[in-house]
């Protein structure tokens, strides 16, 4: 029996809309440091959402080619290799629920050992961790530095050695997903409640209760826009 030919797959908005972003630097010979026109105007003059615009500057910042924060907008770090941004992409996202798949059966263990051999300083360290990530969302930022710190300082409060190692192997594709989720409309505070109710569980050296917990914030911050369905601009 003759083999079917597959259906041609129909690129995603945020695909064409990096495709045109990458354009844009290109064709202005955008040097790193440069920063792309404001999100509104940007929008604007390619008649997409911001939200689509905003989706589209994620998947560029995965791949560390823009640097997107609060207050300074869209900033080029390297400019995009023609024929491969695209590829990329979608090679993340066929990834991408493995990375998660791997994080929670990682990451669930690390808070029960937490919660059951932590030290003083180390619950010091995670409360610490707590307030940088507060603190960068007060100030408008989607609290990426603070997230990071939280689940190392869950890491090394585990005392684990080959978890750790684990972990520190897949930390770039966990970064990928951390930018991706963080991006999310409301997300940063939904994610530090969870690090507040996984921090308490510790506190109290209870593992069972840290382990369900960090399994419901793997859970939600695994919610991402690039794996919901696509949906019309």
């Amino acid at each position: 029996m003759a083999e079917r030919i597959r259906p041609v797959a129909r690129p995603r908005l945020y695909e064409v809309i990096v495709e045109q972003l990458c354009d844009h630097i290109a064709t202005r010979n955008m040097q790193p440091g440069e920063r792309l026109p404001p999100e509104r105007e940007l929008a604007g003059q390619l008649g997409v959402s911001r939200a689509s615009l905003s989706q589209a500057f994620v998947a560029l910042e995965v791949q560390g080619i823009l640097s997107v924060r609060h207050g300074d907008g869209a900033v080029l770090v390297r400019r995009p290799v023609e024929g491969t941004v695209i590829r990329a992409l979608r090679e993340h996202a066929d990834r991408l629920p493995d990375v998660i798949e791997a994080r929670e059966a990682l990451e669930v263990k690390l808070a029960e050992l937490a919660a059951s051999r932590r030290s003083d300083d180390e619950m010091t360290a995670i409360d610490r961790a707590l307030w940088v990530m507060a603190s960068e969302i007060t100030e408008g930022d989607r609290g990426v530095s603070g997230d990071e710190l939280f689940h190392n300082a869950i890491t090394e409060a585990a005392h684990s050695p080959l978890l750790a190692r684990l972990m520190s192997e897949i930390a770039g594709l966990i970064r990928e997903t951390r930018i991706e989720s963080l991006s999310q409309s409301g997300r940063p505070k939904a994610s530090l409640g969870g690090h507040r109710r996984i921090a308490e569980a510790v506190r109290q050296r209870d593992s069972m209760a840290a382990g369900r917990a960090m399994a419901e914030h793997i859970r939600l911050v695994s919610d991402v826009a690039l794996l919901r369905p696509q949906v019309a601009d």
